[in-house]
């Protein structure tokens, strides 16, 4: 495939193809699985945001995989550097139970190991003091053990806050902190203590000017809750703050400066430890290595995943237990292959300067947008790569996504009535060109 000049060609979306495999996945799996009937044909060819499906059409995809293949299909700048290797078996090995090496010395070894990439990966946190790194499989084990070395640097605490529209993860912990949609939630157990307050979603807000309900008149609700401000809770009783430094699930909802700042300024005020959840929004995708940069606050954890391969929750040395088994995964981070891309990724960034594109490229995207201020669409936003369009109901912006899809586009909701577009962080300029202009033909059809 000649990236330089591929375009979306699509016809019937599913095709009979995609519907076979469709069938076939549905026999044995989980049904509350395989929402969507894009069938990726991984023998078919495919470069950056253009993939070939079952049935022979090519699409434009903006989504990424969910943030989870940050530089699209087959993309050479990671390619190109596995090809060098004659790869092993096992590529899964016990995570960090396990070393894993290649030749004698770190410094020159041909083969990258997780010792490089959790290497890298502080490197690209020092900006917060955060030097020490533990690998998972996932973004909801990063987010589960950040909440877990929270606990244990605070073992008399009892409570942890969360934010309205949150989504951390899908296991039981990560649940309790998660508030995006019901469908997540609902008559699972929870941990106890985990409060909930109102996440500032407008970018503009004051504390004066304030409609969200975070901002009281007489300071924040955060704030107020706590005992030395007038509230019934002792700050030392709190093991943690979670929070999307831009909401992902929840709606691409992103905060206002006065919102975040006073988050930072409790936590620093109360010295109580403040998780920030960059499982979607973090490694370049905003035009930052981490979302957080874009704010006035300073992480003590940070957890990511998606765009890394793995799961990787990233603090201070003092804060990790250094007990035996405290913490463990049997297979965290033990997966070669994904290690491998991850540090890839993290090198592509910084070798392309793909960061850079991403400002460029996300204002080029919210410039040929349509204005937000039709009665039809609410809002167009975004941060470098993690663009948004938000519409009037969740029903135009489903038609909006099929729509799209009928036109060979792949793109995503989230929350209520947003449409979410992810495209790779070295997208050109012709393929913003043309996933905009599918999108706008898309709306004006919907």
């Amino acid at each position: 495939m000649d990236r330089e000049n591929a375009k979306p060609d699509a016809t019937a979306i599913p095709g009979a193809a995609a519907r076979r495999w469709v069938e076939h996945s549905r026999e044995h799996a989980a049904p509350s699985e395989h929402s969507h009937d894009f069938v990726w044909d991984i023998t078919r060819e495919a470069d950056g945001p253009f993939v070939t499906d079952v049935d022979g059409n090519v699409l434009l995809d903006f989504t990424c995989h969910i943030g989870a293949a940050p530089l699209g299909y087959n993309n050479e700048k990671i390619l190109g550097k596995l090809r060098k290797f004659d790869l092993v078996d096992p590529l899964k090995i016990a995570g960090q139970d396990l070393y894993f090496g290649a030749g004698k010395d770190p410094a020159d070894a041909r083969f990258p190991s997780s010792s490089h990439l959790m290497a890298t990966l502080a490197e690209c946190s020092t900006q917060y003091g955060l030097d020490t790194v533990f690998l998972s499989n996932s973004g909801a084990e990063a987010v589960e053990n950040a909440m877990k070395i929270a606990h244990n640097n605070r073992p008399a605490a009892k409570y942890g806050y969360s934010f309205s529209g949150s989504f951390h993860g899908r296991t039981l912990g990560t649940l309790s902190a998660t508030n995006a949609k019901p469908v997540y939630t609902r008559h699972y157990p929870e941990l106890a203590g985990i409060k909930t307050i109102p996440f500032c979603e407008k970018c503009d807000c004051a504390a004066e000017t304030c409609s969200c309900g975070f901002f009281t008149g007489t300071g924040s609700v955060f704030r107020n809750t706590l005992a030395p401000e007038g509230g019934h809770i002792d700050p030392a009783e709190i093991a943690f703050v979670i929070l999307e430094p831009i909401q992902g699930v929840g709606g691409y909802r992103f905060p206002s400066d006065a919102f975040m700042a006073e988050i930072g300024d409790v936590c620093e005020t109360y010295d109580i430890p403040l998780i920030v959840d960059e499982i979607q929004s973090g490694v370049g995708r905003t035009g930052k290595m981490w979302a957080s940069d874009h704010y006035p606050i300073e992480p003590d954890i940070i957890a990511a995943a998606k765009a890394l391969r793995v799961g990787a929750t990233v603090a201070r040395h003092d804060m990790f237990p250094d007990e035996e088994n405290r913490l463990g995964s049997t297979f965290g981070g033990g997966d070669i292959l994904a290690s491998m891309q991850g540090l890839f990724t993290l090198e592509a960034i910084d070798e392309y300067d793909l960061m850079a594109n991403a400002v460029a490229r996300g204002q080029q995207a919210t410039a040929t947008l349509p204005e937000h201020t039709t009665e039809k669409i609410v809002d167009v936003r975004g941060k470098g790569l993690m663009l948004a369009v938000e519409f009037d109901t969740g029903s135009r912006r489903d038609r909006v996504v099929k729509e799209a899809l009928d036109r060979g586009m792949l793109t995503l909701g989230c929350g209520a009535k947003t449409l979410r577009l992810l495209p790779p962080l070295d997208v050109t300029e012709r393929e913003i060109d043309l996933g905009t202009a599918i999108l706008n033909d898309a709306i004006d059809a919907a």
